[in-house]
């Protein structure tokens, strides 16, 4: 059973480690992330429009290599003995709760365990963090709005002070009338 198991991950890993295979994903706002894993010297397509794009770049030898979380089974040899003993506590246990068949609400608990393991497993991977990247590139351009939005603003203003003066210059009476000791017909 544990080798079919295993069989099966490292199939999907392979699945998962097509080379420069893209992930599209809406983001929050609607945008559209894409997420590139590339491999040696391979390049890292620029994005297209609103698009953010972000490449995880790897050695060119892990190209068509399981990916590294999934290569090696977790030994029980170095598992802290707390985690044991918890291994140990819910042996047996059913019930509301317990994740097992045996007794009434026994599934209810079963969310509560794939989302437990899903936080250890990605507290413990060691493997690209997309999040953070697509954080970084989100920053960086939020960076380079800001920028564009003050040399906005500074030529918006520049224009208004323009035009200020040449309203001032038309509505000013001095400044239309001749001046003193001058004849227009001359």
């Amino acid at each position: 059973m544990r080798r079919s198991a295993t069989l099966i991950l490292a199939t999907l890993g392979l699945a998962a480690a097509v080379p420069a295979a893209a992930q599209d994903s809406p983001g929050s706002n609607g945008e559209r992330i894409n997420t590139i894993i590339i491999y040696g010297d391979d390049v890292c397509p620029a994005p297209k429009g609103d698009e953010i794009t972000v490449c995880a770049r790897k050695a060119e030898a892990e190209r068509f290599r399981i990916p590294a979380p999934l290569r090696e089974t977790p030994s029980t040899k170095s598992e802290a003995w707390a985690q044991r003993v918890l291994a140990y506590e819910t042996v047996g246990r059913d019930g509301i709760n317990s994740c097992s068949p045996v007794g009434p609400g026994g599934a209810l608990g079963c969310t509560q365990r794939l989302i437990r393991n899903a936080y250890a497993e990605k507290k413990g991977a060691t493997d690209v963090n997309f999040a953070k990247m697509i954080e970084d590139e989100r920053a960086k351009r939020a960076a380079t709005v800001d920028a564009e939005a003050a040399a906005t603003q500074a030529r918006v203003e520049q224009i208004e002070k323009d035009f200020e003066a040449r309203q001032r210059a038309a509505n000013d009476p001095a400044a239309q009338t001749p001046a003193a000791g001058h004849d227009p017909h001359h």
